[in-house]
């Protein structure tokens, strides 16, 4: 019996819920080290992108409505998914032989309990990031939080999934809808986490994900006006030059992960890019404060 060729699986963007083709028709392949191919990925373009971000709009207003008790348990059943589909990460992050098993394994548990613990400040993060401010008057002054909007987040070329995942769950745990590229060598643990969301309770379009080429997409992520914020990681001099000069030009905000967290400053220096995304570094409610906008209410009182 001749042996049969294997049916290698072609994955797809995800965009507005749905798993398009890209419609330049370019794919990327990913390969092992032995140099074998493992998948196909559809490689995202300019016009991807933009249907990308038009997805997040419109879905945008609606999440942001959301209660934060809802956005929280939107966010726990991604990470019930992600636990019940954790020998498939697992598989997806050790596939092109550069990560071993065991090491594969610890990424997605931590991956999982980063998307829980971004659940639990859903209702506890306007508390600790607004206040009611003193003022001289008859008035009540509050400082709320509101989240910012549209949210590009460019993610690092290493931990492709809990890399992922803690750029992602901060952004849209406060009503945020998010654009995020993967432009890392293996972009297969993304497109796995794309199918989680697609089988989750996250609204079509609050999640979108494009495979493809971070320094073409990264360009248009900077001039594109109708992106409110970005959250980078491992950019390099041109990409920081290109985001940069794209907050200048249409005033979006900007920031870049780029400190070696955890790492001594000897070994730190040697890799100004790398963070060590399993270190409580990587988690706080300060990752949250960079894509909310503070408003300020005032209410009379007859105290």
């Amino acid at each position: 019996m001749d042996e049969r060729v294997k049916v290698l699986k072609t994955y797809k963007l995800f965009i507005d819920g749905a798993f398009p083709r890209s419609e330049s028709g370019r794919s990327l392949q990913v390969k092992d080290a032995t140099g074998a191919t493992l998948a196909h990925l559809c490689m995202a373009s300019r016009k991807d992108l933009r249907d990308a971000v038009e997805a997040a709009r419109r879905a945008y207003e609606k999440w942001a409505g959301a209660t934060a008790y809802n956005r929280g348990q939107v966010l726990y059943r991604i990470a019930e998914m992600m636990e019940g589909k954790a020998d498939e990460l697992a598989g997806a992050i050790a596939s092109t032989g550069f990560v071993k098993a065991p090491q594969a394994r610890r990424e997605v548990g931590a991956a999982v309990d980063r998307m829980i613990y971004y659940a639990g400040w859903a209702d506890k993060y306007a508390q600790v990031l607004g206040c009611n401010n003193p003022v001289a008057g008859p008035y009540y002054n509050f400082t709320v939080m509101r989240p910012t909007g549209v949210v590009a987040c460019i993610c690092p070329r290493s931990n492709p999934l809990l890399g992922l995942v803690s750029m992602i769950a901060p952004v849209i745990v406060s009503g945020n809808a998010v654009v995020a590229v993967d432009g890392g060598e293996n972009p297969i643990p993304a497109a796995v986490f794309a199918e989680v969301c697609a089988t989750s309770d996250v609204p079509p379009g609050v999640v979108n994900i494009l495979t493809g080429k971070r320094e073409e997409l990264c360009n248009v992520i900077a001039s594109h006006r109708d992106i409110d914020a970005v959250h980078a990681a491992s950019a390099d001099a041109a990409e920081i030059e290109a985001l940069r000069a794209g907050a200048a030009s249409n005033l979006k905000r900007v920031t870049i992960r780029r400190e070696a967290s955890g790492m001594s400053d000897a070994k730190a220096k040697g890799h100004p890019h790398q963070i060590d995304w399993f270190t409580e570094g990587c988690q706080s409610v300060y990752w949250i404060e960079p894509f909310v906008e503070a408003k300020t209410i005032w209410h009379p009182s007859s105290v």
